[in-house]
């Protein structure tokens, strides 16, 4: 038989040095300011043997001699004098990095960055802002007001550290928790026809007819659509679209024309007769409020008590019913 000739020989590929732990270069810190594998042991608060072997076991680790060891003391060799060094910038940068991380975590527990849809931020928050600062009074909160469709964004993109909404649709998936509830209705100024109307309207009276309306993206406005729509009718007709709650209630009063809004916003110009609230039949219109977080992202801190302090918050008065 032919003789098959041996397979070629590669050299041995050298193991790559194994990651030091940041108590051992510690150590060996020590051993360099102090002059002594006792004294540096002593500073560590761990027994002499102990520090030696963690010398050596860094030693190997990095394949090289560090330290010289005498009956007069220990010495850094050469190699250890240059790893040293560099040890020194490591730690050096830790510190950096937990003083940074302590500052952080301070103005994390000092101030509160919060965004919320106009109902919301107009009728609810200023009492759970008022209870959290009675608690927390050193506590910075600052308040970005938009309609709900924006509100996740500004979370997302760690503009604000929570967010409340009050529309049934969200853009983006994040997690969320009920806060409160809403309801919204219709409401009239007192010379408008259906202020006399004895019967409920349907929802697709309701539908048909144009309305003083939030805009497009306000929870208001999507719960409105919504609910129509599990009515089996078409979405709101605008008569006027308007940005404000304040403007829908003024334009509403001066009449106008009906709108629909959160009783929150009308239930003082309810009781003293400014707006009359029309029944509708076969339309649901309570709404959940919720805050919003990024998914994954535990809620704590401010977010997390401001969280709490709004579950715990009373319930909303009804709006009182029409004579």
């Amino acid at each position: 038989m032919t003789e098959q000739p041996a397979p070629p020989q590669h050299p041995a590929v050298p193991l790559p040095p194994r990651t030091p732990d940041l108590e051992s270069l510690r150590l060996l810190v020590l051993v360099a300011d102090l002059g002594s594998l006792g004294r540096a042991a002593e500073r560590l608060r761990i027994s002499q043997p102990s520090a030696s072997r963690r010398l050596s076991t860094l030693e190997r680790g990095l394949g090289l001699v560090l330290v010289d060891r005498t009956r007069r003391g220990s010495r850094l060799t050469l190699a250890g004098q240059v790893v040293a060094g560099h040890a020194r910038q490591v730690l050096d940068e830790l510190d950096r990095l937990l003083a940074g991380a302590e500052k952080l975590r301070t103005r994390r527990e000092a101030e509160l960055r919060v965004a919320a849809s106009l109902t919301i931020a107009e009728y609810l928050l200023p009492a759970w802002i008022s209870e959290l600062r009675r608690r927390r009074p050193e506590l910075y909160i600052g308040l970005q007001v938009t309609n709900s469709e924006h509100v996740p964004e500004l979370v997302e993109s760690a503009e604000a550290d929570i967010g409340f909404i009050e529309g049934p649709r969200l853009a983006r998936v994040m997690a969320t928790r009920q806060v409160a509830e809403d309801r919204l209705v219709v409401v009239v100024d007192p010379g408008h026809p259906w202020a006399r109307r004895r019967e409920p309207l349907s929802a697709r009276e309701l539908s048909r007819t144009p309305l003083v309306l939030r805009e497009s993206g306000s929870g208001t406005r999507q719960t409105l659509d919504r609910a129509l729509y599990l009515a089996g009718c078409d979405r709101a007709r605008p008569l006027v679209e308007l940005g404000s709650t304040a403007a829908v209630r003024g334009a509403v009063i001066a009449g106008t024309g009906p709108s629909v809004l959160s009783e929150l916003a009308v239930r003082g110009d309810l009781a003293e007769g400014r707006l009359v609230a029309v029944e509708v039949a076969g339309v649901d219109l309570t709404r959940e409020l919720r805050a919003v977080w990024p998914t994954g992202r535990r809620l704590v801190g401010p977010a997390a008590e401001l969280v709490a302090v709004a579950r715990r918050a009373p319930h909303t008065p009804s709006v009182p019913s029409r004579p």
